[in-house]
């Protein structure tokens, strides 16, 4: 029985501190005093919260511009790669595309120059591409 009474004992205790605590920090929010506090110390160069909220926003917003660039190029890419499959005069398994920055990379061999000149015409008609690197051979018979 004293067991049951000294849990229950601890557990009004941790409740009502609980409720305190809560109440305190609810007043502050209420009454707004807690924006005249001086702000928390931190480690040096850390500035204020509003600061460092400005830091984390710029940085999300220079992650989402990496990863726009990169969704960009892959569409590049498979825009390219999906006209050289339709295209009947060319073999799109043996040419290698890669895009980077708008700049797109094409490497593999080739059966003949006519095929070589429609794949980079291809790769050039595409919009939003800014260059096209050539890298295919052309075997020779």
């Amino acid at each position: 029985m004293r067991r049951v009474f000294r849990v229950v004992l601890v557990l009004a205790i941790v409740a009502m501190g609980t409720y305190l605590l809560g109440y305190w920090s609810l007043d502050q929010v209420m009454t707004g005093s807690w924006r005249n506090a001086a702000p928390a110390a931190g480690p040096p160069g850390t500035g204020t919260a509003r600061e460092r909220i400005g830091q984390l926003d710029a940085r999300a917003a220079k992650a989402a511009h990496t990863v726009g660039d990169f969704v960009s190029d892959a569409s590049l890419t498979a825009k390219i790669k999906a006209k050289m499959t339709l295209d009947d005069t060319m073999h799109a398994r043996t040419v290698d595309v890669s895009t980077t920055d708008g700049i797109v990379t094409l490497a593999g061999t080739v059966g003949s120059g006519v095929e070589r000149d429609r794949a980079v015409r291809l790769a050039r008609e595409t919009k939003g591409i800014k260059q096209v690197v050539d890298h295919i051979n052309v075997l020779q018979p």
